[in-house]
């Protein structure tokens, strides 16, 4: 009798433990299916972006350096709806703030970076683009730095995918990762 009345139990621990362990998924519910990427180089002292693809009706984007640190610090940039095209930019540098482009309406700052702050001495970017369905994007600002003279001018740092140019998006884009504007795949 007493072996009967100890089943329930070891049955709701064991369903208990089996909960506990499916909830404990690494995965984001809707991270997408592939490493999603936005292009950098420094080209004069300028930060480029290249979105691997256009980002069509963007009306918002912002770029972080140090996300989630205490040295987190952000510029945002807006344009009216229906949001502009943007596929290539110069975002920070030496130069006049880029503009998006083959848009009528320009993306404008909305938060600039503070006057002081070298974006140089950052370790990571990070950028994301409201409007469209998008992913954000995550740079290594030391590698943008020190790599892109090494590299051909319209070639970009894909994170992880590495430095890649036009050919090598097209090629890559939804089979080893996603540009931040391109649907998932699954």
């Amino acid at each position: 009798m007493a072996d009967i009345t100890r089943w329930p139990i070891i049955a709701c621990v064991a369903l208990l433990v089996a909960s506990a362990t499916a909830a404990c998924d690494t995965e984001a519910q809707y991270a997408p299916s592939l490493p999603p990427a936005a292009g950098f180089r420094v080209d004069d002292g300028v930060l480029k972006l290249w979105t691997g693809t256009p980002c069509r009706g963007v009306t918002g984007m912002t770029l972080i350096f140090d996300s989630g640190t205490a040295k987190s610090t952000e510029q945002v940039w807006s344009a009216p709806r229906p949001g502009v095209s943007l596929e290539r930019m110069d975002l920070l540098g030496t130069a006049a703030q880029g503009s998006a482009s083959d848009s009528a309406e320009p993306l404008q700052v909305k938060k600039p970076l503070p006057a002081d702050y070298d974006w140089t001495k950052a370790d990571s970017i990070v950028f994301y683009v409201d409007g469209p369905r998008a992913n954000g994007a995550r740079g290594d600002v030391d590698q943008v730095l020190t790599e892109s003279a090494r590299h051909p001018s319209r070639s970009y740092l894909f994170g992880q995918a590495g430095w890649m140019d036009a050919s090598d998006v097209q090629r890559e884009n939804q089979k080893s990762f996603l540009t931040i504007c391109t649907p998932d795949p699954e």
